[in-house]
Protein backbone atom coordinates (compact mmCIF):
# COMPACT_ATOMS: atom_id res chain seq x y z
CA UNK A 1 0.00 0.00 0.00
CA UNK A 2 1.46 3.73 -1.01
CA UNK A 3 0.14 7.13 -0.35
CA UNK A 4 1.50 10.11 -2.51
CA UNK A 5 0.85 12.88 0.73
CA UNK A 6 1.95 15.85 -2.69
CA UNK A 7 0.27 16.05 -5.63
CA UNK A 8 -1.49 18.87 -7.62
CA UNK A 9 -5.12 19.26 -9.98
CA UNK A 10 -6.38 21.72 -12.12
CA UNK A 11 -9.00 22.57 -14.52
CA UNK A 12 -6.85 25.74 -16.20
CA UNK A 13 -4.28 27.61 -14.07
CA UNK A 14 -5.26 30.95 -13.19
CA UNK A 15 -2.28 31.67 -10.33
CA UNK A 16 1.02 33.59 -9.94
CA UNK A 17 4.78 33.66 -10.02
CA UNK A 18 5.54 36.58 -7.99
CA UNK A 19 3.41 39.46 -9.83
CA UNK A 20 3.26 37.90 -12.94
CA UNK A 21 0.36 35.35 -14.13
CA UNK A 22 0.63 31.70 -14.72
CA UNK A 23 -1.42 30.60 -17.36
CA UNK A 24 -1.74 27.42 -18.83
CA UNK A 25 -0.86 26.72 -22.51
CA UNK A 26 -1.08 23.49 -25.21
CA UNK A 27 0.51 20.26 -24.32
CA UNK A 28 1.64 20.51 -21.05
CA UNK A 29 3.30 23.76 -21.75
CA UNK A 30 2.67 26.93 -19.27
CA UNK A 31 3.41 30.62 -19.46
CA UNK A 32 5.16 30.87 -16.29
CA UNK A 33 5.16 34.50 -15.74
CA UNK A 34 6.55 35.47 -19.21
CA UNK A 35 8.42 32.57 -19.68
CA UNK A 36 7.51 29.28 -21.07
CA UNK A 37 7.88 25.95 -19.41
CA UNK A 38 6.81 22.47 -19.41
CA UNK A 39 4.98 22.36 -16.63
CA UNK A 40 3.54 19.03 -17.27
CA UNK A 41 4.15 15.72 -19.08
CA UNK A 42 3.75 16.37 -23.17
CA UNK A 43 1.46 14.20 -23.75
CA UNK A 44 -0.95 16.17 -21.32
CA UNK A 45 -2.28 17.78 -24.00
CA UNK A 46 -4.66 20.44 -22.41
CA UNK A 47 -4.23 22.69 -20.07
CA UNK A 48 -6.16 20.41 -17.89
CA UNK A 49 -4.60 18.62 -15.20
CA UNK A 50 -7.60 16.52 -14.41
CA UNK A 51 -8.24 13.69 -11.64
CA UNK A 52 -8.54 10.46 -14.25
CA UNK A 53 -5.09 11.16 -15.68
CA UNK A 54 -3.50 11.15 -11.67
CA UNK A 55 -6.07 7.73 -11.03
CA UNK A 56 -4.82 6.24 -14.19
CA UNK A 57 -1.21 7.29 -13.03
CA UNK A 58 -1.57 5.65 -9.80
CA UNK A 59 -3.27 2.51 -10.69
CA UNK A 60 -0.13 1.91 -13.36
CA UNK A 61 2.34 2.86 -10.25
CA UNK A 62 0.32 1.17 -7.53
CA UNK A 63 -0.59 3.94 -5.54
CA UNK A 64 -3.51 3.61 -3.31
CA UNK A 65 -4.32 7.16 -2.20
CA UNK A 66 -3.09 10.91 -2.76
CA UNK A 67 -3.45 14.04 -0.98
CA UNK A 68 -4.03 17.22 -3.35
CA UNK A 69 -2.64 20.38 -2.42
CA UNK A 70 -2.69 23.75 -4.28
CA UNK A 71 0.53 26.39 -4.92
CA UNK A 72 0.38 29.87 -5.83
CA UNK A 73 1.21 29.32 -9.04
CA UNK A 74 -1.77 27.06 -10.02
CA UNK A 75 -4.38 29.25 -8.76
CA UNK A 76 -7.64 28.89 -6.43
CA UNK A 77 -8.71 24.95 -7.46
CA UNK A 78 -10.84 24.73 -4.27
CA UNK A 79 -14.32 23.57 -6.80
CA UNK A 80 -12.47 21.70 -8.92
CA UNK A 81 -10.83 19.85 -5.83
CA UNK A 82 -14.23 18.64 -4.47
CA UNK A 83 -15.57 17.44 -8.02
CA UNK A 84 -12.45 15.38 -7.98
CA UNK A 85 -13.06 13.92 -4.15
CA UNK A 86 -16.47 13.26 -5.12
CA UNK A 87 -15.48 11.16 -8.28
CA UNK A 88 -12.91 9.50 -5.94
CA UNK A 89 -13.66 9.52 -2.51
CA UNK A 90 -11.74 6.58 -1.27
CA UNK A 91 -8.42 7.74 -3.41
CA UNK A 92 -8.34 11.66 -2.61
CA UNK A 93 -8.22 13.67 -0.18
CA UNK A 94 -8.12 17.19 -1.02
CA UNK A 95 -6.64 20.89 0.75
CA UNK A 96 -8.50 24.03 0.73
CA UNK A 97 -6.70 26.68 -0.89
CA UNK A 98 -5.83 29.80 1.73
CA UNK A 99 -4.36 32.87 -0.51
CA UNK A 100 -4.29 35.73 1.58
CA UNK A 101 -7.05 38.24 0.77
CA UNK A 102 -8.94 35.72 -0.81
CA UNK A 103 -12.46 34.02 0.71
CA UNK A 104 -11.50 30.53 1.34
CA UNK A 105 -13.72 27.75 3.04
CA UNK A 106 -13.07 24.39 4.68
CA UNK A 107 -16.30 23.12 4.26
CA UNK A 108 -15.98 19.82 2.33
CA UNK A 109 -12.26 20.00 2.60
CA UNK A 110 -10.08 17.49 4.63
CA UNK A 111 -7.52 19.83 5.10
CA UNK A 112 -6.20 23.31 4.21
CA UNK A 113 -2.98 24.41 2.51
CA UNK A 114 -0.61 27.53 3.21
CA UNK A 115 1.75 29.02 1.14
CA UNK A 116 3.63 30.60 3.77
CA UNK A 117 6.89 30.72 1.63
CA UNK A 118 4.71 33.39 -1.11
CA UNK A 119 2.28 35.13 1.44
CA UNK A 120 1.71 39.02 -0.13
CA UNK A 121 2.55 40.56 2.93
CA UNK A 122 5.17 38.44 6.16
CA UNK A 123 4.12 36.81 8.82
CA UNK A 124 2.52 33.72 9.40
CA UNK A 125 1.25 34.44 12.69
CA UNK A 126 -0.90 37.09 11.51
CA UNK A 127 -2.96 34.47 10.01
CA UNK A 128 -3.48 32.10 13.56
CA UNK A 129 -7.36 32.00 12.52
CA UNK A 130 -6.85 29.69 9.85
CA UNK A 131 -5.21 27.07 11.86
CA UNK A 132 -7.53 27.70 14.71
CA UNK A 133 -10.12 26.76 12.28
CA UNK A 134 -8.46 23.93 11.07
CA UNK A 135 -7.86 22.66 14.73
CA UNK A 136 -11.42 23.47 15.33
CA UNK A 137 -12.85 21.78 12.29
CA UNK A 138 -10.70 18.35 13.03
CA UNK A 139 -8.76 19.10 9.86
CA UNK A 140 -5.02 19.07 8.82
CA UNK A 141 -2.63 21.51 7.84
CA UNK A 142 -0.33 21.57 5.16
CA UNK A 143 2.50 24.43 4.79
CA UNK A 144 5.50 25.01 3.03
CA UNK A 145 8.01 27.02 4.09
CA UNK A 146 10.75 29.71 3.02
CA UNK A 147 14.01 28.04 2.98
CA UNK A 148 16.18 27.50 5.45
CA UNK A 149 15.18 28.41 8.96
CA UNK A 150 13.58 32.22 7.82
CA UNK A 151 10.42 31.08 9.00
CA UNK A 152 10.82 28.26 11.20
CA UNK A 153 10.66 30.26 14.38
CA UNK A 154 7.14 31.67 13.56
CA UNK A 155 5.69 28.39 12.43
CA UNK A 156 7.04 26.73 15.97
CA UNK A 157 5.27 29.62 17.95
CA UNK A 158 2.16 28.62 15.72
CA UNK A 159 2.73 24.83 16.80
CA UNK A 160 2.82 25.55 20.47
CA UNK A 161 -0.06 27.33 20.44
CA UNK A 162 -2.07 24.82 18.95
CA UNK A 163 -0.16 21.49 20.19
CA UNK A 164 -3.01 19.23 18.65
CA UNK A 165 -3.46 20.82 15.46
CA UNK A 166 -1.75 18.62 12.61
CA UNK A 167 0.77 19.96 10.30
CA UNK A 168 2.75 18.76 7.48
CA UNK A 169 5.57 20.69 6.35
CA UNK A 170 6.10 20.08 2.50
CA UNK A 171 8.56 19.81 -0.25
CA UNK A 172 10.88 17.87 2.76
CA UNK A 173 11.70 21.16 4.33
CA UNK A 174 13.83 22.50 0.89
CA UNK A 175 15.66 19.76 1.64
CA UNK A 176 18.60 21.04 -0.92
CA UNK A 177 19.16 24.97 0.65
CA UNK A 178 21.00 26.06 3.59
CA UNK A 179 19.42 24.87 7.00
CA UNK A 180 17.00 22.59 6.00
CA UNK A 181 17.07 20.41 8.72
CA UNK A 182 15.76 23.28 11.01
CA UNK A 183 12.46 22.43 9.34
CA UNK A 184 12.81 19.02 9.96
CA UNK A 185 13.39 19.75 13.37
CA UNK A 186 10.04 20.79 14.43
CA UNK A 187 8.84 17.04 13.35
CA UNK A 188 10.31 16.60 16.63
CA UNK A 189 6.53 17.48 17.88
CA UNK A 190 4.20 15.37 18.53
CA UNK A 191 1.53 16.19 15.48
CA UNK A 192 4.10 17.86 12.80
CA UNK A 193 5.57 15.65 10.16
CA UNK A 194 7.72 16.16 6.92
CA UNK A 195 6.45 15.49 3.56
CA UNK A 196 8.72 14.75 0.81
CA UNK A 197 6.80 16.50 -2.25
CA UNK A 198 9.40 17.77 -5.05
CA UNK A 199 12.20 15.83 -4.03
CA UNK A 200 13.38 14.60 -6.81
CA UNK A 201 12.97 18.12 -8.47
CA UNK A 202 15.18 19.53 -5.31
CA UNK A 203 17.47 16.21 -6.58
CA UNK A 204 16.99 16.41 -10.04
CA UNK A 205 20.89 17.79 -11.60
CA UNK A 206 21.59 13.84 -9.49
CA UNK A 207 18.83 11.99 -11.15
CA UNK A 208 17.42 8.59 -10.54
CA UNK A 209 17.92 6.54 -8.31
CA UNK A 210 18.82 10.17 -6.55
CA UNK A 211 21.57 8.76 -3.88
CA UNK A 212 21.55 12.43 -2.21
CA UNK A 213 17.86 11.91 -1.61
CA UNK A 214 17.98 8.14 0.24
CA UNK A 215 20.99 9.95 2.40
CA UNK A 216 19.32 13.04 3.05
CA UNK A 217 15.38 10.95 3.99
CA UNK A 218 17.97 9.15 6.26
CA UNK A 219 19.66 12.37 7.76
CA UNK A 220 16.17 13.46 8.50
CA UNK A 221 14.87 10.25 10.23
CA UNK A 222 18.15 10.82 12.66
CA UNK A 223 16.49 13.82 13.41
CA UNK A 224 12.63 13.50 13.90
CA UNK A 225 12.64 9.96 13.32
CA UNK A 226 10.70 8.08 10.14
CA UNK A 227 7.62 7.64 11.88
CA UNK A 228 7.49 11.48 11.32
CA UNK A 229 8.33 11.16 7.50
CA UNK A 230 5.63 10.87 4.50
CA UNK A 231 6.46 10.10 0.71
CA UNK A 232 4.97 12.31 -1.94
CA UNK A 233 5.33 12.88 -5.76
CA UNK A 234 4.58 16.43 -6.78
CA UNK A 235 2.75 15.51 -9.36
CA UNK A 236 2.66 15.94 -12.25
CA UNK A 237 5.15 18.86 -12.76
CA UNK A 238 8.07 16.32 -11.42
CA UNK A 239 7.11 14.12 -14.53
CA UNK A 240 8.10 15.84 -17.04
CA UNK A 241 11.50 14.23 -16.30
CA UNK A 242 10.77 11.10 -14.81
CA UNK A 243 7.41 8.67 -14.39
CA UNK A 244 5.03 8.16 -11.46
CA UNK A 245 6.39 5.10 -10.43
CA UNK A 246 10.01 6.41 -10.60
CA UNK A 247 9.00 8.99 -7.79
CA UNK A 248 9.07 6.42 -4.88
CA UNK A 249 10.41 3.43 -6.73
CA UNK A 250 14.05 4.83 -5.97
CA UNK A 251 13.31 4.38 -2.20
CA UNK A 252 11.81 1.04 -2.66
CA UNK A 253 14.95 -0.08 -4.33
CA UNK A 254 17.39 1.56 -1.61
CA UNK A 255 19.30 -0.74 0.61
CA UNK A 256 19.96 1.88 2.63
CA UNK A 257 16.37 2.14 4.12
CA UNK A 258 15.05 -0.85 6.39
CA UNK A 259 11.93 -2.11 4.84
CA UNK A 260 9.85 -1.57 8.34
CA UNK A 261 10.83 2.19 7.35
CA UNK A 262 9.96 1.88 3.96
CA UNK A 263 6.48 0.93 4.93
CA UNK A 264 6.51 3.91 7.03
CA UNK A 265 7.57 6.46 4.45
CA UNK A 266 5.46 5.13 1.87
CA UNK A 267 1.97 4.34 3.74
CA UNK A 268 1.95 3.97 7.16
CA UNK A 269 2.32 7.75 8.23
CA UNK A 270 0.61 9.35 5.66
CA UNK A 271 -2.89 6.77 6.46
CA UNK A 272 -2.38 7.83 10.01
CA UNK A 273 -1.84 11.46 9.72
CA UNK A 274 -4.16 12.36 7.02
CA UNK A 275 -6.89 9.60 8.20
CA UNK A 276 -7.06 7.19 4.97
CA UNK A 277 -9.27 4.26 5.81
CA UNK A 278 -10.89 1.77 3.03
CA UNK A 279 -8.30 2.39 0.55
CA UNK A 280 -9.12 0.09 -2.50
CA UNK A 281 -6.57 -2.63 -3.84
CA UNK A 282 -4.65 -1.43 -6.46
CA UNK A 283 -3.28 -4.59 -9.04
CA UNK A 284 -0.68 -3.08 -11.13
CA UNK A 285 -1.25 -5.30 -14.82
CA UNK A 286 2.09 -6.10 -16.01
CA UNK A 287 3.15 -4.26 -18.67
CA UNK A 288 5.30 -5.04 -22.09
CA UNK A 289 8.28 -4.84 -20.51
Amino acid sequence: MIIDAHAHLWKEQTGRRDNSPVRSLENGKSDFGGEVRQMMPPYMLTAENSPEMLISNMDYAGVNGAVIVCEVMDGNQNDYFLAAKAKYPNRLKVCAFFDEGEDYTLEGFDGVKICACKLKTPGIQKHIDVFEAALKQDKFVCIELEDGDAQTDELEEIIQQLPDLKIAIGHFGMVTRDKWQEQIKLARYKNVFVESGGITWLFNEEFYPYPSAIRAINEAADICGFDKLMWGSDYPRTMVEITYKMSFDFVIKSKEISEENKNKFLFENAKDFYGFDNLPPVNPVPNML
